[in-house]
């Protein structure tokens, strides 16, 4: 199963993306085929966090379109959505034990352990902080 990094969802949505026709096509994709697929709750909620703020585009998307794209992606048929289930925290803890991994990271590392619980194959994403999870592997679709 392939997951979908909170980046690739952004790039997905945004059509002021510089990777915006790569992402879009590419989570599409996912989303139409017939293979399960995989987003993780805190890359939903990062992503409605992420471009909803002023600072971060502008203009923003409004609150009511970042919603109806996450409504969209829920009607796949096919998505599953991670979430913390019994055996996260000690996963969890492992890694960042593991990685001696620290601040902002943490987040990071909280992805990669819901992926990993949950027996995903590959973690698309265009973050090379992955690359510490020596047990995900990571692929960034977007590049040839």
């Amino acid at each position: 199963m392939i997951a979908v990094d909170t980046n690739i969802l952004i790039y997905a949505h945004r059509e002021d993306a510089e990777w915006h026709e790569a992402a879009s096509s590419r989570v599409a994709g996912l989303a139409e085929g017939r293979s399960a697929w995989a987003i993780p709750w805190p890359c939903v909620h990062e992503f409605i966090a992420v471009v909803t703020h002023p600072r971060i585009f502008a203009p923003p998307t409004p609150l009511g379109a970042a919603l109806d794209q996450v409504d969209a992606w829920l009607e796949s048929p096919t998505l599953v959505l991670l979430c913390e289930s019994d055996g996260h925290w000690p996963a969890l803890r492992d890694l960042l034990r593991s990685g001696r991994i620290v601040g902002p990271k943490v987040h990071d590392a909280r992805i990669a352990a819901l992926c990993m619980q949950h027996g995903v194959s590959e973690l698309w994403s265009v973050d090379r902080d992955f690359g510490r999870f020596p047990h995900l592997s990571v692929v960034n679709p977007l590049v040839a």
